[in-house]
């Protein structure tokens, strides 16, 4: 059963920080694992991804000096570290992987993977 799952997402305030959390079936402990984000009205965008031993990460530039990402294969897990949020950050934020390779190479090319999560939504109030 292919599943992505992520949780963490709230209303926070300007400036605040959230943790967001992608939860994997096994399949994926040894994919990269990205995270994308969709606002209202707008197309969605990479915003970071991971290499399976999690050595490897890519950022996209808007977040790379205020986001973490990092993952724990033996729970599973691919995390989202936020901090310094602003309105602009607000979005539907979804975990995804199952891209071609299964290397970060096909982040860092723009690529995407088959399988995504539900989302979870980050609200940043000003």
């Amino acid at each position: 059963q292919v599943s992505l799952v992520e949780s963490g997402g709230e209303l926070v305030q300007t400036g605040g920080s959230l943790r967001l959390s992608c939860a994997y079936v096994r399949t994926f402990s040894t994919h990269a694992v990205g995270w994308f984000r969709q606002a209202p009205g707008k197309e969605r965008e990479f915003v970071a991804a991971i290499s399976w031993r999690g050595g490897g990460t890519h950022y996209s530039d808007s977040v790379k000096d205020r986001f973490r990402i990092s993952r724990d294969n033996a729970r599973n897990t691919v995390n989202l570290e936020m901090n310094d949020l602003k309105p602009e950050d607000t979005a539907v934020y979804y975990c995804n992987s199952g891209t071609k390779s299964s290397r970060i190479e096909d982040y860092r090319r723009g690529a995407r993977g088959m399988y995504w999560g539900q989302g979870t939504q980050v609200t940043v109030s000003s």
